[in-house]
C-alpha cells in the first residue's frame, strides 16, 4: 500500500445538499450553505445545478448585485450569457469558467442561451480578505480550451481551474486564499493524491459515480451528490474512483475574519453590510 495513504486526511462528515430555487426560479442544490462558512473558510457557498428540463433553468439569473467576494461559475454542459454593469460580457459554455471579482460591487446577470437540452454546472463563492473587499471589480472569461489539464500516471484527468496540481498551474492564482479548484475525471479504477497544507480547509463534491476517501487503514465512501468535508490532520488527500467517476476538489487557506452575509453582500461587520445596501440603493453598483 502507498505509504502516503497513512498520511492522508480523513472525512470529518458527509453533507447532503438542500434543494433550492434561486435567481428567477432556477432549481439547484445548495451544497455549501451559510452554516458551513466558518468551517470551510474561505468558501462561502457552493451550488450545483443540473437538469434536462428547460423549466428548471430557463428563467436564469436576471440582474442582481454582489459585493465583497468572488463568484466562480464552472459549466459542465450548456450555454449561459454573462453581462455586468462594468461592461463585461461573456458566453459560458461546456467546460468553461467565469471568474468574477465583485469587490466594491456591481450588478450582473447570467441567462441561458438555450431553450432545451442539459444545463449543468457549479457556482462557488470565494471570500475576499477585508483589505480587498472594496477593490475594483473584475471579470475573467476562461474558455474550456484555456483550462490546463494533466493526466496523472494512474490515469486520472485533472482540470486545474485554480491553484496547482502535479506541477500544472491554473490561470487563476490567489495569494491570500491560495484557492485550489480541481475537476477530477476517472477513466478507470485509480487513486488520486493531492497535497493540501494542513491548515487549509478542503472538501470534495461527487457529481458522477462514487468516490472513496482513503486515510490510513480506513476508508469512507462518498456517494454521488454528496460533499465530504476533510479533517485538518494531514497534508494530503487520497481519493479512489472508478470509470466515469467525476468530482470537484476544492481547498483554500482560511482568512479567519468575521463573516457577515446579507443576501448578495458579504462583509466583515453589520455596519459594512448596511453601507453596501445603501450604496446599492444609491445606484453605486449599477
Amino acid at each position: 500500500m502507498n505509504q502516503n495513504l497513512f498520511k492522508s486526511r480523513g472525512v470529518e462528515r458527509l453533507v447532503r445538499g438542500q434543494d433550492r430555487q434561486d435567481g428567477a426560479g432556477v432549481k439547484l442544490i445548495r451544497v455549501l450553505s451559510q452554516d458551513l462558512q466558518q468551517r470551510l473558510d474561505p468558501y462561502l457557498m457552493l451550488d450545483a445545478f443540473g437538469s434536462d428540463k428547460a423549466d428548471d433553468y430557463i428563467a436564469g439569473f436576471p440582474n442582481h448585485p454582489h459585493r465583497g467576494f468572488e463568484t466562480i461559475t464552472y459549466m459542465i454542459a450548456g450555454r449561459m450569457r454573462h453581462k455586468d454593469s462594468a461592461g463585461n460580457e461573456g458566453l459560458l459554455q461546456n467546460g468553461g469558467v467565469q471568474w468574477m471579482t465583485a469587490g466594491f460591487g456591481l450588478t450582473h446577470s447570467e441567462m441561458p442561451e438555450q431553450e432545451e437540452g442539459r444545463m449543468e454546472g457549479f457556482q462557488l463563492w470565494l471570500n475576499l480578505p477585508s483589505h480587498e473587499k472594496l477593490c475594483k471589480p473584475s471579470y475573467q472569461d476562461i474558455q474550456s480550451a484555456q483550462i490546463p489539464e494533466i493526466t496523472t500516471p494512474e490515469g486520472v484527468l485533472v482540470r486545474v481551474i485554480a491553484g496547482a496540481s502535479h506541477g500544472t498551474q491554473a490561470l487563476v492564482q490567489r495569494e491570500n486564499t491560495q484557492a485550489l479548484y480541481l475537476d477530477l475525471q476517472f477513466s478507470q479504477d485509480a487513486v488520486f493524491e493531492q497535497h493540501i497544507p494542513v491548515i487549509h480547509n478542503a472538501f470534495v463534491y461527487v457529481y458522477r459515480g462514487t468516490l472513496t476517501a482513503l486515510h490510513g487503514t480506513n476508508s469512507t465512501d462518498i456517494p454521488q451528490q454528496r460533499m465530504a468535508i476533510f479533517d485538518n490532520t494531514q497534508d494530503s488527500v487520497c481519493l479512489r474512483g472508478s470509470a466515469n467517476t467525476r468530482a470537484i476538489l476544492i481547498a483554500g487557506k482560511p482568512l479567519n475574519e468575521p463573516i457577515v452575509q446579507y443576501g448578495p453582500f458579504v462583509m466583515n461587520s453589520r455596519e459594512e453590510i448596511m453601507q453596501a445596501v445603501e450604496d446599492f440603493r444609491a445606484g453605486l453598483m449599477r
